[in-house]
């Protein structure tokens, strides 16, 4: 793969497993090195960060909860000061704590809005005085298409990829003077953990609705991020990249 990020440092948030990983990888196949933040598995973690280190990129592993504002700006703060400078932010941290909304506890809503909104809010936030200053940088938020379509029982995940469709688009006015880019990739539905545990029937009534088909790749996410993160990009700012087979169209 071309090297068009070297040079650069990403920060990838979530990025133990699954699409986040995927990303982190890809990122370090283009030639980035990468600050690797996640909530969870450590293990998982550790053999992402080795095979980040098999591209010859360097890795710095921050177990983070992004829904703390302070943990995130101390991790911002020890990725710049390996680096010298963030280049890439991708918000891909997210949970799911599905329920219909009748039944849906405070408590479910608000670990969802937590994580998935104000943690991508946190890490904008804290990431942007730095990049201010650098007068560039790119800033990819995971959205997904149930924030564009909604979808029944999940009422918390949605609002929460929705409102991130929305902080999106204003922090992309707010900062397209400085040289910053931000966009969102919306995901529909890809070959993962999440919908490998899915019904054989809840996966033929999924892609009924999918005109490809198919599930998408993690590699199908990863490299629309990379383009994002890329000079290729430079010009596209405010943006929803739909990943998902023409679901949403």
């Amino acid at each position: 793969m071309d090297q068009v990020l070297e040079g650069k440092a990403a920060l990838v948030t979530g990025a133990g497993r699954g699409i986040g990983r995927q990303i982190a990888l890809t990122l370090a196949e283009c030639g980035a090195d990468v600050i690797l933040n996640y909530r969870g598995s450590k293990e998982a973690a550790e053999e992402t960060a080795e095979r980040i280190r098999t591209f010859g990129r360097e890795v710095l592993i921050c177990p983070c909860d992004v829904s703390d504002s302070e943990a995130v700006k101390q991790m911002i703060e020890s990725g710049t000061q390996r680096f010298g400078k963030i280049d890439i932010l991708v918000n891909n941290a997210g949970i799911t704590r599905d329920n219909l909304l009748m039944r849906m506890s405070e408590e479910e809503f608000d670990a969802v809005m937590d994580i998935n909104l104000k943690g991508t809010f946190h890490c904008i936030r804290h990431i942007a005085r730095q990049m201010v200053r650098q007068r560039s940088g790119r800033i990819i938020n995971i959205s997904s298409v149930s924030g564009v379509l909604g979808n029944a029982g999940q009422a918390n995940y949605c609002a929460s990829k929705a409102g991130v469709i929305g902080l999106t688009k204003s922090a992309a006015r707010e900062f397209a003077s400085r040289g910053i880019t931000v966009n969102a990739v919306a995901p529909g539905f890809i070959d993962t953990e999440m919908t490998a545990v899915l019904s054989k029937e809840v996966q033929e009534d999924i892609l009924n609705r999918i005109p490809m088909k198919q599930f998408g790749r993690v590699e199908d996410i990863a490299q629309t991020v990379a383009f994002l993160a890329s000079d290729a990009a430079r010009y596209i700012t405010g943006q929803v990249i739909s990943v998902d087979g023409g679901m949403a169209m």
